[in-house]
């Protein structure tokens, strides 16, 4: 069933994966998928366009979809993946769900938080950003890290006393160059310095929020093959969420940390795939670095370049790059050069670029506007728009306990709980999210990821099989572990807190 404002919009036809929509030849027609903005697509000289769905972009099976032209009208319907038809449309759409088979995940015998990982932090002036970007870092990373920051000789005076604030600290190691060597050569000696860690390219303009470190470790080992993972952010080009190109405001009802939450339980693990990434903040697998070397100094002393340039290296080797889009990162976006000079020096980078690899350009156009990356974009906007009438909190999971553990306040709370028929988790007097007829490592594994569970709370005598299974998993996927009242800091190690 659809309902028309003008004849001249012909009905859809959903053959159960693709939609067909008709309208005038060249007609631009935009489809919102429950209430936000999806595609706008563009009707061929025959008069159709069609949109193929790969999967769910919410989860559900059933989505309300929209449809309109700027002159032609207006259509709205249902449709149900896998089932031919149209349907009326609901009262409400659904809320968003995990994404199934579409998701790319940490295979139960991974163990991606064991492997040591350098934060490579390059500095030049702007020594706001500096101190904002080092104690955000210090304040949200967990699991076995080393934070490098090497002071590219600032001339800001400023820059030496701050840093100076931060030797002493466990894990921290502030170095600085005795000339100016430029941001390509500091990168460089910061990954030699890593040793044989795997790194983590931070920009000193950049913030990160709870949970970042450990959503780019478990991309970057969701395959064999992935060589480079990127954080989406609110302003870093083709990186940035909602929109491409674009600095994207947080939604007014929430600040940076619990957008990027948000992002974190509900943008879904589909990672987009491009032929770059972008070292605002992208983690490199070690092996990649070994195989290819390192980045160009000589054709892109101060960056802008030097990144798309070592994975294309590294896409000529057989290696794939990501999008973490539940990773969310703020980023000022260099103001050490200046908005001239960063434009000069992005024109000089592509120049090299093209020649280099002549394709660049065109497998970058045709993989940023993947379906999984308009999936993603789509979530975001969706998360925002949902901003006034939510309040995001951390995710535990409880199983046979909730002992030390604020229910009511500081967590939004699953509980975990075993019958005669198996395992479900859900929240207390809603219906299953999940259920299993066993509780195996894969199971557990999956459900600590798909549902972004921060926390898990076991009951301190409890030595059965399944909460045997759980923390395993909880310590492999750096979740933190907690047995009754008393929680395990150890098992993430945790960046000590710069002392006031």
């Amino acid at each position: 069933m659809s309902s028309l404002t003008s004849s001249s919009l012909l009905p859809p036809v959903w053959d159960g994966r693709c939609l067909t929509l008709h309208a005038l030849p060249a007609a631009t027609l935009g489809v919102v998928i429950d209430g936000s903005r999806f595609i706008d697509l563009v009707a061929g000289e025959e008069g159709s366009a069609k949109l193929e769905l790969a999967f769910s972009p919410s989860g559900n099976a059933r989505l309300a979809l929209g449809v309109a032209t700027a002159d032609a009208g207006h259509a709205t319907f249902a449709i149900e993946l896998g089932q031919p038809g149209l349907h009326a449309v609901e009262a409400s759409p659904q809320p968003l769900r995990n994404l199934g088979a579409a998701e790319q995940l940490v295979a139960p015998e991974a163990t991606p938080m064991q492997r040591e990982i350098a934060i490579i932090v390059p500095v030049y002036n702007a020594p706001d950003d500096v101190e904002r970007c080092l104690d955000s870092v210090l304040a949200h990373t967990t699991g076995p890290s080393r934070l490098i920051v090497i002071d590219d000789a600032s001339t800001d005076v400023r820059i030496a006393p701050l840093l100076d604030r931060y030797r002493g600290i466990a894990g921290v190691d502030i170095l600085a160059n005795a000339q100016n060597l430029g941001f390509t050569a500091t990168v460089n000696r910061g990954i030699a310095l890593a040793g044989e860690a795997d790194v983590v390219l931070l920009n000193a303009d950049a913030e990160v929020a709870a949970s970042w470190l450990t959503g780019l470790r478990r991309a970057l080992h969701a395959a064999d093959d992935i060589a480079t993972v990127t954080a989406v952010s609110d302003n870093a080009g083709a990186f940035s969420v909602p929109e491409l190109e674009r600095e994207n405001p947080f939604p007014a009802a929430w600040t940076f940390a619990e957008t990027a939450l948000a992002l974190w339980q509900d943008a879904g693990l589909a990672y987009p795939q491009l032929p770059t990434g972008n070292g605002f903040c992208m983690a490199i697998r070690r092996q990649v670095i070994a195989a290819v070397g390192a980045f160009d100094v000589a054709a892109f002393p101060q960056g802008y370049g030097e990144e798309n340039d070592f994975c294309q290296r590294a896409c000529a080797a057989g290696y794939r790059h990501l999008i973490a889009g539940n990773v969310l990162v703020r980023h000022a976006r260099s103001r050490s050069f200046g908005h001239e000079r960063r434009q000069a020096l992005g024109r000089a980078g592509m120049q090299v670029l093209r020649e280099r690899w002549p394709r660049y350009e065109a497998d970058v156009g045709a993989q940023l506007f993947s379906f999984e990356r308009r999936v993603l974009d789509w979530r975001v906007r969706r998360i925002h728009a949902e901003a006034a009438s939510r309040h995001p909190r951390p995710r535990a999971l409880c199983f046979g306990t909730t002992a030390g553990i604020d229910t009511a306040n500081a967590y939004d709370t699953l509980m975990l709980t075993s019958s005669n028929h198996g395992f479900a988790l859900g929240r207390h007097g809603g219906p299953p999210l999940e259920t299993s007829a066993s509780l195996d490592a894969r199971t557990a594994s999956t459900w600590l990821q798909r549902h972004a569970i921060d926390r898990l709370v076991l009951a301190r005598e409890a030595l059965d099989p399944a909460s045997t299974m759980l923390a395993s998993a909880a310590v492999r996927l750096g979740v933190a572990l907690q047995c009754g009242e008393q929680f395990d800091a150890d098992a993430l190690r945790s960046f000590p807190r710069r002392p006031a």
